[in-house]
């Protein structure tokens, strides 16, 4: 960070960091990114878990809700992917600034 945050920005980071602040929903958000094809279906996720499958749906629902992951319906399963861009928000906010080269 180059200068403090905004009211806007830090109350827009605040609705990631919180989403990502449970265990459960790190796990999911770390296991769908490093997924083969960058992509899982929730049947791949929910045996992982021992959790009933509404818990982990409500938990991919605040990921999505906060911009986190994406989702689209393929039949029966639903596939989730990571929005890297939304991803890279966190990583900037935790990354030390470069150094200046005057």
């Amino acid at each position: 960070m180059r200068e403090p945050l905004s009211r806007s920005e830090a109350a827009d980071l605040a609705v990631l960091l919180k989403a990502v602040a449970d265990p459960v929903r790190l796990r999911l958000l770390s296991m769908i990114g490093s997924h083969p094809g960058g992509e899982a279906c929730v049947c791949d996720l929910t045996d992982t878990f021992d959790l009933t499958a509404p818990t982990i749906s409500h938990h991919l629902k605040v990921l999505r809700v906060a911009g986190l992951i994406d989702s689209q319906r393929r039949g029966t399963w639903v596939y989730y992917w990571v929005v890297p861009e939304v991803v890279a928000r966190l990583g900037e906010l935790f990354a030390s600034p470069a150094a200046d080269i005057e």
